[in-house]
């Protein structure tokens, strides 16, 4: 393959697949994710999900409580004694180079298929907090979704 030949990536698909290589030190049994910060196209900070630090992880343990209790993904969190990928990126982040950046974030399920990377109510709070103004994220089907955050709705919109 030449270089010619060769598609060079958007710069969201190559932070998104950077997401996908973070997600790959993840330490939750039943999902991996990855999320890179990033503003005018240099990273930040990266996070994965998993235990705080100096804590035992569930996959050191093999055991996962919500697993366990066949908790639906998305509900119960405060059982689960992961930190999520975005607020690991944004733990891990330095404050003032987050104000306007974008987070990227990328999962897959224990099978290893798609999972998708839509932040929870929790993380897009973390988020907006962290005056990140974009998060891009792959759903189920592999499809990048981008959403901007919208002062006058004071929501996240898609775009």
């Amino acid at each position: 393959m030449t270089r010619e030949s060769k598609k060079r990536p958007t710069w969201d698909e190559y932070f998104i697949e950077i997401a996908k290589v973070v997600s790959t030190r993840a330490t939750c049994m039943r999902r991996f994710y990855g999320a890179v910060i990033v503003r005018n196209n240099i990273i930040i900070s990266t996070g994965f999900n998993g235990s705080p630090r100096g804590e035992v992880n569930c996959i050191d343990t093999g055991r996962c409580i919500r697993e366990e209790l066949k908790i639906p993904k998305g509900e119960r969190y405060e059982l689960c004694v992961a930190v999520h990928a975005e607020q690991n990126a944004i733990i891990n982040g330095d404050p003032v180079k987050m104000r306007g950046a974008s987070i990227y974030v990328a999962g897959f399920n224990a099978d290893g298929s798609l999972a998708s990377g839509l932040p929870c109510l929790l993380c897009k709070r973390m988020i907006r907090n962290a005056l990140i103004n974009k998060f891009v994220y792959l759903n189920e089907e592999g499809e990048m979704v981008t959403c901007k955050w919208a002062p006058e709705q004071k929501d996240w919109l898609m775009v």
